[in-house]
C-alpha cells in the first residue's frame, strides 16, 4: 500500500536477473530464497551515512524463513551508475546491530575471490558459504566498500538497524566500534539456501503494507515476518519459505511520481516475483496507491494528476495480466483485498469516489474466481461500524497503515492451505 509519508522516500523495484537465471537457481541441487528485499534507487542525501560510503564497512542483519546448512548472497548494483567494488564480505551470527558472536564469522567469495566488481545495472551471486541457519534465524552481513559509492542500490524501509563503520575494513571485527546507525539496507537483495524436497516459496508482493511501514523497527512486525513466525510453529515449517518484496509507495499501474517511488507492479512483476528462486505462490497486495495518489499531495509534491484516477476495469485488467503471467510460469497468484484508508493524513488521498472504486474492485477480487485464492485483508482490518476506516485498535497514527497488532491480525487471517 503506500508509505507515503515515509513512503515518498521509497520505492522501487527489486531488480533483475538472478533472481537471475535458471542456471544460477538450479546449481548444486537447487536453491530457494529464504529472505529477500526489493532493490530501490536512491537520491543523494548528505545527511545519510549509508548513502555516502567510501572506505567503510556496512554491517546489516536479515532474518531468514527456512533454514539450511549453506547460504548464498545476492548483491545488487542494479541502480548503480558505475561499477560497485566490494572489497570483502563476511557473514556471521549477530549479537546485536554492531556485534557478532565470536567464532561465527565466515568469508563470502565470488568465483573463489574475496572481492568483486559488480557492473552498473547488474546483480552478483556469491559462492555457497558453510553457515548453518535455522528457521527464522538472523544473519549478520558485513560489506567493505573501498571506493566512493556514488549511487547505492538500497532498500530504504528495512526496519532493522544497520551500522556504518568508521574508515576501514571492519568485516572481521567482532564489534564495530564508533559506527553510525541506519534503518535501511544496502546492496544485499536476497539470501538463498539449498532447496528441500517439496519446498514451497511464498513471495509477498506489494506496497508499504507489505513492506511494513509504521511497524516497530528491529521487531520484525510486518505481516510477512509475522507469517514466518506463525509457520515456524507448524510441522511443515521447513518446507515453506516466505520472502517480502514490498516497496512503500508502490502502485499497480503506474510508476512513482519521483524515481525513488519506483516502477509499477506490472513492470517489476517478473523480476521481483516470478524470477525469485523457488517461487511457487505469490500473495499480491497492490492498488490502494493507484486510487490514493491522483489528486493527493505530500508537501509540495503532487503524487499524481487527478485525471489519472483509474477505473475498476483498469485495476481489474492489471490483475488479470498478472494472473496470466503467473500461470504461464506455473505459479499460483493469491489476491488480497485493498484495505480502508478514510481519515488518512495525506490531503487528497481519500475521497468517496475512490472508496466506491475500492469497494467495487474488492468485490471482484472476492467473487470473480480469477485468483488462485483470496485473502480478505479488508475484512480483517476494517472498522465494522465505519467500513471505510481501519479499526482503531489495529491502525497506526496515519490511519493508512496497520500498527503491529494490525499486521499480526493480517498474518493470523491467512489460510495456510492456500500454499499447498
Amino acid at each position: 500500500m503506500n508509505a507515503l509519508r515515509s513512503c515518498v522516500f521509497l520505492c522501487f523495484c527489486f531488480c533483475s536477473l538472478l533472481f537471475v537465471s535458471p542456471v544460477a537457481a538450479t546449481q548444486e541441487a537447487g536453491w530457494v530464497a529464504t529472505w529477500a528485499a526489493s532493490p530501490e534507487s536512491s537520491n543523494p542525501d548528505p545527511h545519510q551515512p549509508i548513502l555516502n560510503l567510501r572506505d567503510q564497512t556496512v554491517r546489516e542483519r536479515v532474518r531468514t524463513s527456512v533454514g539450511g546448512s549453506r547460504i548464498r548472497l545476492r548483491l545488487s548494483n542494479e541502480f548503480g551508475s558505475s561499477p560497485l567494488v566490494v572489497g570483502e564480505v563476511t557473514v556471521a551470527v549477530p549479537e546485536d546491530a554492531a556485534s557478532v558472536k565470536p567464532g561465527s564469522i565466515r568469508t563470502v567469495t565470488f568465483g573463489g575471490k574475496k572481492s568483486i566488481a559488480i557492473p552498473a545495472g547488474a546483480p552478483a551471486l556469491s559462492d555457497a558459504v558453510a553457515l548453518t541457519v535455522a528457521y527464522g534465524a538472523e544473519i549478520s552481513i558485513s560489506l567493505y566498500l573501498p571506493n566512493q559509492v556514488t549511487t547505492p542500490t538500497w532498500h530504504a524501509l528495512a526496519l532493522r538497524r544497520a551500522v556504518v563503520s568508521p574508515l576501514g575494513d571492519h568485516t572481521r571485527a567482532q564489534r564495530i566500534q564508533g559506527g553510525t546507525e541506519a534503518s535501511s539496507l544496502v546492496f544485499v537483495s536476497a539470501v538463498l539456501v539449498p532447496v528441500q524436497t517439496s519446498q514451497r516459496l511464498v513471495v509477498a508482493l506489494g506496497d508499504s503494507i507489505v513492506d511494513g511501514d509504521r511497524s516497530t523497527v528491529d521487531a520484525g512486525r510486518n505481516w510477512p515476518s509475522d507469517l514466518i513466525r506463525r509457520i515456524g510453529k507448524t510441522p511443515n515449517a521447513a518446507t515453506l519459505a516466505v520472502v517480502n518484496e514490498g516497496i512503500a509507495g508502490n502502485r499497480l499501474l503506474a510508476d512513482g511520481p519521483v524515481a525513488i517511488l519506483g516502477v509499477s507492479a506490472l513492470a517489476r512483476f517478473d523480476r521481483d516475483a516470478l524470477s525469485v528462486p523457488g517461487v511457487t505462490h505469490i500473495v499480491l497486495l497492490e492498488g490502494i496507491n493507484d486510487l490514493g495518489f491522483p489528486g493527493a499531495r505530500l508537501g509540495d509534491l503532487s503524487l499524481a494528476d487527478p485525471a489519472d484516477l483509474p477505473s475498476p476495469d483498469d485495476l481489474i485488467g492489471a490483475y488479470r495480466q498478472l494472473i496470466a503471467r503467473a500461470h504461464a510460469r506455473g505459479v499460483k497468484l493469491i489476491g488480497s483485498t485493498m484495505t480502508p484508508c478514510e481519515g488518512v493524513d495525506i490531503p487528497g488521498y481519500y475521497s468517496d469516489a475512490k472508496e466506491a472504486t475500492r469497494q467495487a474492485v474488492n468485490h471482484w477480487i472476492r467473487t470473480s474466481g480469477a485468483f488462485d485464492g483470496v485473502i480478505d485483508f479488508d475484512a480483517v482490518l476494517r472498522d465494522p461500524d465505519h467500513p471505510s476506516r481501519l479499526m482503531p485498535r489495529l491502525a497506526s497514527e496515519d490511519r493508512l497503515h496497520p500498527n503491529d497488532d494490525g499486521y499480526q491480525a493480517m498474518a493470523d487471517a491467512i489460510d495456510l492451505a492456500l500454499f499447498q
